[in-house]
């Protein structure tokens, strides 16, 4: 296959890299085993303290384009690799998961039959310390691909993934880029601003692997204050029942995290914006339970997911 653009690659992609050196080789394999070879790689080096880049260095391949600079998060390199890119197909991959060879085929492939689409995700798999499943999606199946609204197709899973996506270079001249400010919730305050302007092409076909983290609820204590707390949407959830209840769900998910770093400000701050009618009955018990059964739960969990029976008890 060709690009069709015979001056510049047909896709950008951005590899974020702090600190992984222990994953770093594997991703960038991933990416240079890709059966459609018409891509360039651009690796944003935010400020790595250990072998990340002389992991990175044993790569000898015209098509990766290396970029060191000091620590300033992850939203910020992404950032500067979309300013970087020279391709009009952007796409990410964090630099400890990895694609599986016909990921950017496949891209390619729904890119060339629905050219009309600005928006490219496909579905992924979890990897746990004792078993590989798929992730679970809210939607129904019908075809090979379906064209979804964003907020109705993520009340699970989200349908974007940062590492299994590809987005024309338009979307984000026209939504922005990742906020900087925010330190966790980066990728989903993006999400939501791409939503609301564009439906997304969701393939079925599993083409990459996220390695599931059973510390992810309860980490990143220390951006309590740099959270995404969803204030920007406050007008259009008001009118936008669909974006209203998707926030819904992730204040839910968002308000017990609080609960169990013992964050009782921020706790309220997202239980009291909640509307309950859209929660199940089972979340609404679970904001109410003190935080040590949910920390005995979150034990549980991580049990259920090791036998492939559910992903996060707070979805």
């Amino acid at each position: 296959m060709k690009s069709i653009h015979p001056f510049m690659p047909f896709f950008s992609v951005i590899i974020p890299l702090y600190n992984k050196e222990k994953f770093v080789e594997n991703t960038l394999k991933s990416v240079l085993s890709q059966t459609f070879s018409d891509f360039e790689i651009i690796i944003i080096n935010d400020g790595s303290t250990d072998y990340s880049e002389q992991k990175v260095q044993q790569f000898q391949d015209s098509r990766i384009r290396y970029y060191s600079k000091k620590n300033e998060g992850v939203s910020v390199a992404r950032n500067l690799g979309i300013s970087l890119a020279q391709s009009n197909y952007i796409t990410f991959i964090d630099a400890d998961d990895y694609w599986y060879p016909d990921f950017l085929k496949t891209m390619f492939e729904n890119i060339n039959r629905f050219p009309e689409q600005r928006v490219f995700a496909a579905a992924f798999e979890i990897e746990t310390s004792k078993n590989v499943f798929p992730a679970q999606y809210s939607i129904q199946k019908t075809k090979d691909c379906e064209l979804v609204n964003y907020f109705n197709a993520s009340s699970r899973e989200s349908v974007i993934w940062t590492s299994c996506a590809v987005f024309h270079k338009n979307v984000f001249e026209k939504t922005g880029v990742f906020d900087v400010a925010i330190k966790s919730g980066q990728d989903t305050d993006l999400w939501i601003r791409i939503g609301l302007v564009y439906p997304v092409l969701f393939s079925w076909k599993i083409l990459a692997r996220y390695i599931f983290d059973a510390e992810s609820l309860s980490k990143n204590k220390n951006y309590t204050t740099t959270k995404i707390n969803f204030s920007k949407f406050s007008t259009l959830e008001k009118t936008n029942m669909d974006l209203k209840k998707f926030l819904d769900f992730n204040r839910f998910s968002l308000a017990i995290k609080s609960k169990l770093n013992g964050d009782n400000v921020n706790f309220n701050l997202f239980y009291k914006a909640i509307d309950l009618k859209n929660l199940t009955f089972k979340k609404r018990v679970l904001l109410l339970l003190p935080s040590f059964v949910l920390k005995k739960m979150i034990g549980l969990q991580q049990v259920l997911a090791n036998l492939g029976l559910a992903h996060s008890v707070f979805k």
